[in-house]
């Protein structure tokens, strides 16, 4: 049982918690500039609660969908060699039967929301269980991550709101390119075995200018936010603070990056989850202040 509990943590990556984080945060932006925060936080902190669920839920089971579809890549790439799927730790029918359990969680999750946040959530599946084939047919798989992982932040907004908005659109677009940014530098890790393999991503695509790719993907994120800002009508104090995710993004991640250290490029990467807290922090005070 034992060995059973330690194959499924590994299976879904539940000890790494940045992949679910990263899912979780964009959810925590579109619920905090859609909650009315002169009524009782009680709603606030529940919905906070089924969003944090929900992403660890839906992560969890995306992980063995990723690696399904990827077992005999992971095989071949050292980091991912020794996934459970990948070195047959477990079988693709067990595996998948985990993931379905995962799903039919999620659901319970997902029933606790309004009709269209269910059925807008619904709409999104197809692109959650796509998304680990495109890097076989596109240079740009990060892109269908950021529109897949970014969603919640529109289910958020609609499930305050009960409504769609340009406002959570607008944010959304832009959190699609601070995804992009962001897995750009996490595919350096393997950029080596991934070109050899044949498998395609931005990292590759971008490999002779990534600075610049990642520059321009971080200001097309930071100018959502400042649009978002005009749009909310948020006060100066929430503009002055948007100076550290920019000093954050474009000189330590970008600036700083240093493509060929798989070691630097996973903190640059992880270092995300510590920048949607911050984000959160700045839509807080331009709600509340």
């Amino acid at each position: 049982m034992f060995e059973k509990v330690k194959i499924f943590i590994e299976l879904t990556r539940l000890k790494k918690p940045i992949g679910f984080m990263l899912l979780f945060w964009p959810c925590m932006w579109g619920l905090t500039i859609a909650y009315d925060f002169s009524l009782s936080l009680k709603n606030y902190f529940f919905f906070s609660f089924l969003f944090l669920s929900g992403s660890i839920l839906m992560r969890s089971a995306g992980c063995i969908v990723n690696d399904i579809a990827d077992r005999k890549i992971d095989s071949l790439v050292e980091r991912t060699k020794n996934r459970p799927i990948a070195s047959r730790k477990i079988s693709v029918f067990s595996a998948a039967i985990y993931a379905a359990i995962l799903c039919l969680i999620a659901l319970l999750v997902l029933l606790n929301f309004n009709k269209l946040t269910i059925y807008m959530a619904l709409l999104s599946m197809p692109l959650a269980f796509t998304y680990p084939l495109m890097k076989r047919f596109t240079y740009w798989p990060q892109l269908f991550l950021g529109i897949t992982f970014n969603y919640g932040l529109v289910l958020a907004w609609i499930s305050i709101q009960n409504e769609i908005s340009i406002i959570p659109i607008i944010f959304y677009f832009g959190a699609i390119f601070w995804t992009l940014g962001y897995d750009t530098i996490y595919g350096y890790q393997d950029i080596n075995d991934d070109e050899i393999i044949g498998v395609k991503s931005t990292s590759i695509k971008f490999k002779d200018n990534p600075k610049k790719f990642i520059s321009f993907c971080y200001l097309m994120f930071l100018s959502s936010l400042i649009v978002l800002g005009f749009k909310m009508n948020f006060n100066y104090y929430y503009f002055f603070s948007l100076i550290i995710p920019f000093i954050h993004l474009i000189y330590f991640q970008s600036y700083k990056l240093e493509t060929k250290s798989s070691k630097d490029c996973l903190n640059k990467f992880k270092s995300n989850n510590f920048l949607g807290l911050i984000i959160l922090f700045i839509l807080l005070i331009g709600k509340i202040l």
